[in-house]
């Protein structure tokens, strides 16, 4: 006789008979729902909370663009899981999510191997009464020969790490090689015109001339560097209104970087990037930041809906088809009426759907309905490294309007201070603000390793 199927755990071990809020992906979203729900229920008796994340520590996704120009130390700004898990009573376990037994209501995670294949971490289940669904995104190759192989991807903090060790290389080698450097050697081609595109430009050519400062004195970023930004859409930021691209343009053209628009990319190779119109832009270093989809394993999990980006389908409340399995972020493509189209990626939108979902999470307790979520657009910004930041604010009164310099950058800082004040409160934040502007007075402009 066949024996019953043992059921998978909880995140908190065997017999915790408490109902279990699973929230899988640390990223801004995630962490922030995982961190309030944890105050909220860190002595419940009847509720456990628990993130799931494949790594150990959680960055802003919009910092990556200067962790990879070196103009942020990754290091420093990082956010330790199981740190912020023990400060706000939930439970922090480490894997990544690959399977789901709806029937059971368990979620598989695959293991985990270091370097050298050892097996840290082996392959568990783990059962849910409430499942939140937040992975983020992945970079959209869009099949196109060669990304995959001679890219850089900016999604995860080891990527633009490992960027700006390459980009780092290749300065040091040209200043200490007995030829000139060849075309092509120090040029870097982002694929992709959208704000992780505009912003890594911005900062790439920062980072060049900081080089100079510190020594790499051989090179002349004007004579032997060209930053080219390639963009298959008639014109830069196609989200954001034209004005808004115009001013950018003509900013980042100022610096001498070169936009390209109105291409598309066909092939790319260890030294460049051939168009579909057969230009070729040569280029040693190249960024792939042309779109994004969720992983892949999304459009594998059964019975529920995803669309062709991968993207779990979701209605005005962020549920699935599974009542008990929400979305949310960049992995859910979730409905906006009154603009009749889909919420766009943002980090604003992840933002406020984690405070959606916190309510929806204490409303199942209380055996009532989920909240809507309604998301408003506050504008988007883009910064130009040291240069200038420009963008557009949203109010009910004014509507769209255009700010940039000293009062859009205290703006785009703001947003990174509203995520660190969910995660740390107010005084810690506070407190980091304030060792940040003491560290950027003592510390190189540059990370030089």
């Amino acid at each position: 006789m066949a024996q019953p199927k043992k059921p998978a755990p909880s995140p908190y071990g065997e017999g915790d008979e408490r109902h279990q809020i699973v929230v899988v992906g640390g990223g801004a979203g995630g962490m922030e729902l995982a961190s309030q729900l944890g105050n909220k229920l860190k002595n419940s008796s009847h509720a456990a909370v628990t993130l799931v994340d494949g790594a150990l520590t959680h960055l802003w996704k919009p910092l990556l663009h200067e962790v990879a120009a070196g103009t942020l130390d990754s290091q420093g700004d990082a956010v330790d899981f199981l740190a912020l898990g023990a400060m706000h009573g939930y439970r922090f376990r480490m894997g990544r999510m690959n399977g789901l037994d709806r029937e059971n209501q368990e979620i598989r995670l695959a293991p985990i191997c270091n370097d050298d294949g050892w097996e840290v971490v082996p392959a568990r289940r783990f059962r849910y009464d409430t499942l939140i669904i937040s992975v983020g995104s992945v970079t959209n190759d869009l099949g196109l020969e060669g990304v995959r192989e001679h890219c850089h991807f900016l999604d995860h903090r080891d990527e633009a790490d490992k960027f700006h060790r390459v980009f780092l290389e290749q300065f040091l080698h040209a200043q200490t090689q007995e030829e000139t450097p060849h075309e092509g050697q120090l040029n870097v081609a982002i694929v992709g015109a959208g704000a992780t595109g505009i912003e890594l430009a911005a900062e790439l050519n920062y980072a060049a001339q900081q080089f100079v400062e510190y020594g790499l004195d051989r090179i002349t970023p004007e004579r032997h560097m060209r930053i080219t930004i390639l963009e298959a859409a008639d014109r830069i930021l196609p989200a954001l209104p034209g004005r808004v691209a115009k001013q950018t343009r003509k900013q980042l053209e100022d610096l001498g970087i070169e936009i390209v628009t109105g291409e598309a990319a066909e092939k790319i190779t260890a030294e460049g990037i051939t168009t579909q119109s057969g230009r070729y832009i040569p280029a040693r270093m190249k960024v792939w930041a042309a779109g994004i989809k969720a992983p892949d394993f999304l459009s594998e999990l059964e019975g529920l809906e995803t669309n062709r980006r991968n993207q779990l389908v979701v209605d005005q409340t962020l549920q699935t088809s599974d009542p008990n399995i929400f979305a949310m972020g960049d992995c859910a493509q979730c409905p906006w009426p009154e603009k009749e189209t889909s919420v766009p990626p943002r980090a604003q939108a992840a933002h406020q759907q984690a405070t959606t979902l916190l309510r929806t999470a204490q409303n199942r307790l209380k055996g009532k309905p989920p909240a809507e979520f309604h998301y408003h657009d506050h504008g988007s910004l883009i910064n130009l490294s040291h240069y200038n930041t420009v963008g557009n604010l949203m109010g009910n009164l004014a509507g769209s309007i255009t700010i940039e310099g000293w009062a859009a950058r205290v703006a785009y800082r703001s947003l990174y201070r509203m995520h660190q004040r969910v995660l740390y409160g107010t005084l810690r934040t506070g407190i980091a603000i304030m060792g940040d502007w003491i560290g950027h007075r003592h510390r190189p402009r540059l990370k030089l390793h």
